[in-house]
């Protein structure tokens, strides 16, 4: 599978979109929130389930990225690229150095 084309995750795009729709308007509803003053511990609690949302949104691609583009490359042997990419991904997300970065420093 070329890098950049025949993403897996474009059969369940209708459900990303969707998705991403409802993030935008949980933005656009905390954006409200600020501009109208509201409690602070109120507009936290929709900060995390804006957090929690978007880490759903990117659990259901990582999950279509390993089904489809890590299952692909490991069919054409070349599973080790892929799989320290979405390793990097993952560490990324969770605020922890890339290996690479570490074995600079």
């Amino acid at each position: 599978m070329d890098e950049h084309t025949g993403h897996s995750y474009t059969k369940d795009r209708k459900v990303l979109m969707n998705r991403l729709n409802r993030l935008e308007g949980q933005v656009r509803g905390i954006g409200r929130m600020v501009d109208g003053e509201e409690y602070c511990v109120d507009i936290l609690q929709q900060i995390a389930a804006l957090r929690a949302a978007v880490d759903a949104l990117g659990l259901l691609i990582l999950e279509d990225h390993v089904r489809g583009c890590v299952k692909s490359a490991v069919e054409k042997g070349e599973a080790d690229k892929y799989v320290e990419e979405v390793l990097d991904v993952v560490r990324r997300s969770m605020g922890r150095p890339s290996r690479a970065s570490e074995k600079r420093g």
